[in-house]
């Protein structure tokens, strides 16, 4: 059984479509922002300014904006209820950059008003962090050892982590929306730079799609593995 595991084993080829995929999603938001952010917009709005535009006309005056250092590393914190921007966006005039900021206030906005998905995501984040690190361990030790029960712990651990990837999408591609329904009305942008900033929403969208075709795909994996190892016994 242990020098069978090291044989070739065919359902790596399950999951290379999804790494194809994280590939070229990452060339794509990398390439997207890079392009958009070459030029200022006509207000000469910083990513900071719009995201506390965005935050004040939501009532949210008690969310916090603080500049990290980093590339595209922006995030909402809703612990801490901070929105934190990164050097390529905190201070830049770009539609990227503008963009990028009202996609985080989005996510402030959506914990204001008790957005579904948001708080179903938080909840899961404790089991999904345990799921992350433990899951594969598991399962393969269970492999090794011809253990159903460490296998099917393993699977259901994973689970969770496809389950977070998925709660995910609703909860980016609605704070995108929202953030591309106040550019449209604000006037921080114009008709062409409202294009821009969509346009990198749209490529930063493709990377959790990846995530969440590389979680299903693994998942996928782990349950052929242990197909065909129940029939091999």
């Amino acid at each position: 059984m242990i020098f069978g595991l090291f044989r070739f084993d065919w359902t790596i080829l399950i999951v290379l479509p999804a790494l194809f995929v994280s590939i070229w999603a990452q060339f794509k938001v990398s390439n997207t922002y890079k392009k958009y952010s070459a030029y200022p917009t006509k207000r000469r709005m910083s990513g900071a300014a719009a995201a506390r535009q965005i935050l004040d006309q939501n009532g949210l005056h008690h969310v916090q904006i603080e500049h990290i250092r980093g590339h595209l590393n922006d995030h909402y914190d809703p612990r801490a209820n901070v929105i934190r921007l990164s050097d390529a966006v905190h201070d830049s005039q770009s539609p990227a950059a503008i963009g990028v900021a009202a996609h985080e206030a989005g996510h402030a906005v959506q914990h204001a008003k008790g957005y579904v998905p948001i708080k179903l995501r938080s909840a899961i984040i404790p089991i999904t962090r345990v799921g992350s690190v433990l899951s594969i361990p598991l399962f393969f030790i269970g492999l090794i050892v011809v253990s159903d029960y460490l296998m099917l712990a393993g699977i259901l651990l994973y689970a969770t982590v496809s389950l977070f990837q998925l709660v995910t999408l609703p909860v980016e591609f609605n704070a995108s929306a929202r953030a591309m329904k106040v550019l449209s009305t604000s006037g921080m942008l114009t008709e062409d730079e409202q294009q821009a900033a969509r346009k990198v929403l749209t490529a930063a969208a493709l990377t959790y799609v990846a995530a969440l075709l590389t979680s299903l795909l693994t998942l996928l994996r782990l349950l052929v593995l242990a197909g065909g190892n129940s029939r091999r016994r």
